[in-house]
């Protein structure tokens, strides 16, 4: 018995192998979900990036119809995206910007210059256009753990009773905003 098992066990090695790598050539890579989809934005209390002793919390966010634009000013994609957020803004789309900081280590790089980031997020949002009402600042990223971010630009739509509806990786350009965020902002009106 344990010689037959013996023997088909690379055929079983095998098999798995072939259907995870089938699986793997078929997925689209800019449609990873969060596990959070249909449940409350994660709790929180983050301050803004541009006002001192401003703190956000989850339910300070509850209400209105937002997106959480997940981004920093070292990211390329989103710098593109940022023209055609403002178009969504003046549209009258609340747009709420998480800052994401890369690479900072408290440990290593000393304390962290709030003053440089600030000037360089608004000399950025100046240049290429500002779609966000505030945004909050994730040093640790805490936020962006519990989201299940990993990197930037990414974005969810959140219902007026902080569910998170929606979660695309990538930039928002216009046809991905007629695809996937126009359909389910229409149902929320």
């Amino acid at each position: 018995m344990n010689r037959k098992i013996l023997a088909i066990a690379p055929l079983l090695v095998f098999v798995f192998v072939c259907v995870f790598l089938y699986q793997g050539l078929f997925a689209n890579p800019r449609e990873i979900q969060t596990g959070r989809l249909g449940q409350e934005m994660p709790a929180f209390n983050l301050p803004d990036l541009m006002q001192d002793n401003k703190p956000w919390t989850n339910e300070s966010l509850k209400g209105e119809v937002y997106l959480l634009n997940v981004w920093g000013t070292w990211c390329p994609t989103c710098l593109v995206e940022l023209g055609y957020l403002t178009k969504l803004r003046e549209q009258d789309v609340k747009i709420i910007g998480l800052y994401y900081v890369q690479g900072y280590d408290a440990d290593f790089d000393g304390p962290f210059d709030m003053q440089s980031l600030r000037t360089e997020v608004s000399d950025m949002l100046q240049r290429a256009g500002d779609p966000y009402q505030f945004n909050i600042l994730d040093l640790h990223r805490t936020l962006s753990l519990d989201l299940g971010v990993s990197g930037a630009p990414e974005t969810f739509l959140v219902d007026k009773n902080g569910t998170i509806l929606l979660h695309h990786t990538g930039d928002i350009n216009p046809r991905v905003w007629r695809a996937k965020f126009a359909p389910i902002m229409q149902e929320l009106k």
